[in-house]
């Protein structure tokens, strides 16, 4: 993908520069000099509609509920049922757990964007989404995201009766776009030394993941005054807001650099299959090409989606072709999966 420079034009429709720069101001204005977050910012902003109420009757052909795993952590998740969506050929569901991004400090499944992305996955897939509310930084570091994505896959392989009939978890995908692709990419690499008795991740979908490194990539220097939601001030801040304080906790870190000199070996694990989004106008994009090489060389299927026109998070704004496209190519990615498994 040929690297955009800072003199090229990114061309957006006005609705969805709009939406830019609200979100941007918010952020901005939210983030504190001490670390901290203005939490009772977004609780004002939720009053305006930011937020979305599950709704048992369907809407777009899906309808939602919130299920509570574990209320002494806020630990739920909203969950995504399509209706009429049932063939002949194949009345089990494939199964998404959906970890949304916001850099590890924002939003969550209630955020409108990420439900109405959700509820897209599962009417056009179609499959059952898992969408994980986890606790957030800076008031709780790492692992504890990790942790939550997780124990997630836990409870709903001791309590399948939670989901629909249809819904197969031995067809499980993780995704999950920015902060969200760093979790799925962590939450399957766990599952690989775990033993479940009905779950089996067999695919993961990073969206644009959210990686990094000491190092400045040469996209996060020639994007840095075109990408219009990443910026290294941003990213920075959430890696300190993110990591906690101690020795090795830099952005070297396996957790942070996945492929970097601190990075696990992952080629004697059975990795599911991977599908890497990447956006030409995307600062981070150098990060996420080196996962998906990082993948091959590691000797797991891996694959590579690239949107050369697109911007960081592209995909929240339905108004933009290349949001149904990445619905699209999602879904072949998960078919192609499912088609492999013999029962």
């Amino acid at each position: 993908m040929p690297n955009p420079n800072q003199n090229q034009r990114l061309l957006l429709p006005w609705k969805t520069r709009i939406s830019l720069f609200f979100l941007n101001a918010v952020n901005d204005s939210s983030r504190r000099p001490d670390g901290t977050v203005n939490r009772r910012l977004f609780r004002l902003l939720d009053s305006i509609g930011l937020k979305t109420p599950p709704n048992p009757k369907p809407r777009n052909g899906v309808k939602t509920s919130d299920i509570t795993v574990d209320p002494s952590r806020n630990l739920w998740f909203r969950l995504f049922v399509p209706c009429h969506s049932q063939s002949e050929s194949d009345p089990q569901l494939p199964v998404i757990v959906f970890f949304h991004g916001g850099g590890f400090v924002y939003l969550g499944p209630d955020f409108k964007a990420y439900d109405d992305v959700c509820r897209r996955f599962a009417r056009e897939v179609p499959a059952v989404v898992v969408s994980v509310n986890y606790r957030l930084a800076p008031e709780y570091r790492y692992p504890a995201q990790y942790d939550d994505g997780f124990d997630i896959l836990r409870f709903l392989d001791n309590h399948t009766h939670v989901l629909p009939e249809n819904a197969d978890v031995s067809r499980c995908f993780l995704a999950g776009d920015s902060a969200g692709g760093n979790l799925a990419h962590h939450v399957a690499k766990r599952a690989c030394d775990s033993k479940f008795t009905h779950l089996k991740v067999i695919g993961v979908v990073a969206i644009q993941p959210f990686f990094g490194g000491e190092e400045r990539t040469k996209s996060e220097i020639e994007l840095a005054k075109v990408d219009v939601i990443v910026s290294l001030s941003r990213t920075d801040w959430m890696w300190k807001a993110f990591m906690p304080p101690g020795e090795g906790m830099d952005r070297d870190h396996e957790a942070i650099n996945v492929s970097g000199p601190r990075a696990a070996d992952i080629s004697k694990l059975d990795f599911p299959a991977t599908m890497v989004v990447v956006a030409g106008f995307d600062s981070l994009k150098d990060w996420q090409t080196r996962y998906y090489e990082w993948l091959k060389k590691s000797g797991k299927e891996a694959y590579l989606v690239e949107y050369p026109n697109m911007i960081h998070a592209f995909y929240i704004f339905p108004e933009l072709p290349e949001s149904g496209q990445l619905i699209s190519d999602t879904k072949h990615f998960i078919r192609k999966q499912c088609s492999k498994l013999v029962y």
